[in-house]
């Protein structure tokens, strides 16, 4: 057990979604006679569930940020059929309704935004005012029709990486893509390490960076496998590419950037954190304009798998993105939660019901399973924190998103007074979670 522990960097038991994630995917390949782990299926599983994992990243923002929004469903569903229209009626190429619908979810954004950090309405309100706005003005401009969309924007949420190279059995972009990975967790470990020996700290056995590596990188070789040997066509999905180098950008952000620490101290404690200089009306409208832009990416994702923009898009959406960061670890109060950490949550209900769907289980069942695993999990959560433990996420996650482990913030960036020192954000927000 301290071997292990060794391995993972903490206490087991902070692992425990991980390990549900891992118990899922073992418990669904015996059931389903090893149905899960084949190409088809694991491309089916990014395909069919990499929006919401999309809105997911821009929801732990704003939960974060101590708001909740659900108008993303109504917002995707909006930005979906004005873009289908627009390229049907208007003949605009594919690539320009792309822009055209994430430059119509900043606008939905800066709407929702001002009302929220401007005029101080709750971000409840607002966005429930925002789903039925938007809801309607779906069915109202598609007239409750269904638009198809060209073959170019389909690419977008139903395409692959193409074959490049000889042939070699394999899609050799995927098998890049894959190396590429592993090139990058070795690297990011050695560089980890080599900063530990600049600062003096004790650093763990060697055996430890390399089996967790060696782990790590078995997960990423096996994965880069079954993407490029499916079949002819097929390869690693252009959605779940699209969600990778989102996950890279908005972990950095939440980590290494003034706005993302701002994030957190604004969830922490408002309050305190405005006393040490951080403008918390610009944190709330950045955060809002964000997750909009996001919901009409996924609505665009959305729309180019199911090949056309309908009246029923988006319903429910909100309801498994807020699931799928809460499972993650995120705090209900704010100031607490990951990027990686809510992408962990996101797969495990997509495990959850890719695997129920293999077995043949209805879909009332699957709906009264997932809300179990969805209470258990944020219960888990709760009893862990209040007997003063990290959240179940927070070790696993703490490299690429502050604030995930359940403990303070890191201290907000400004430059301090020449007569006064910086206020560090873990002096002054005292928030228990």
């Amino acid at each position: 057990m301290n071997s292990l522990k060794q391995i993972l960097g903490g206490n087991t038991r902070q692992f425990g979604m991980i390990f549900a994630l891992v118990a899922l995917v073992v418990f669904f390949q015996w059931q389903t006679g090893g149905k899960t782990l084949t190409p088809g299926n694991m491309m089916n599983l990014f395909n069919g569930n990499s929006y919401i994992l999309i809105l997911a990243i821009g929801m732990v923002l704003v939960i974060i940020a101590g708001h909740i929004d659900l108008s993303v469903g109504s917002i995707a569903a909006f930005v979906g059929i004005v873009v289908a229209i627009a390229m049907r009626d208007w003949g605009i190429p594919w690539y320009l309704g792309v822009v055209l619908g994430l430059v119509l979810g900043a606008v939905i954004g800066l709407w929702q935004g001002f009302w929220v950090a401007y005029v101080g309405i709750p971000a409840f309100i607002v966005t429930l005012a925002g789903m039925l706005l938007f809801r309607g003005a779906n069915q109202a401009v598609g007239d409750s029709n269904t638009v198809p969309v060209p073959e170019g924007f389909r690419y977008l949420g139903a395409g692959y990486l193409p074959e490049v190279g000889p042939s070699t059995g394999y899609n050799n972009l995927t098998l890049l893509l894959g190396l590429a990975l592993v090139a990058f967790v070795i690297y990011r470990e050695i560089r980890s390490r080599r900063k530990l020996e600049r600062i003096g700290a004790e650093l763990p056995p060697t055996w430890v960076p390399v089996v967790k590596v060696g782990l790590l990188c078995a997960v990423i070789l096996y994965a880069t496998y079954l993407f490029a040997t499916g079949r002819p066509g097929t390869s690693f999905p252009v959605p779940g590419l699209i969600l990778g180098v989102l996950v890279i950008i908005y972990a950095f952000i939440s980590n290494k950037t003034i706005l993302g620490r701002h994030v957190y101290a604004v969830g922490g404690n408002r309050h305190a954190a405005e006393l040490s200089g951080v403008q918390s009306k610009r944190v709330n409208f950045m955060v809002m304009m964000n997750m909009s832009v996001l919901a009409a990416l996924a609505g665009m994702i959305f729309v180019g798998r199911s090949t056309a923009s309908g009246p029923s898009d988006g319903v429910g959406w909100e309801l498994d993105a807020i699931a799928a960061v809460f499972i993650g670890g995120a705090a209900v109060s704010g100031g607490v939660g990951t990027v990686v950490g809510s992408i962990i949550g996101g797969l495990v209900m997509a495990v959850l019901n890719n695997g129920l769907q293999l077995l043949g289980i209805g879909a009332d069942l699957t709906q009264i399973i997932k809300g179990l695993v969805l209470l258990v999990a944020v219960a888990f959560d709760v009893y862990n924190k209040s007997q003063g433990k990290p959240s179940i996420i927070g070790l696993l996650t703490r490299n690429f998103g502050g604030g995930g482990d359940g403990k303070k913030a890191d201290a907000p960036v400004r430059e301090p007074a020449p007569t006064e020192q910086a206020i560090g954000t873990k002096e002054v927000i005292s928030h228990d979670v």
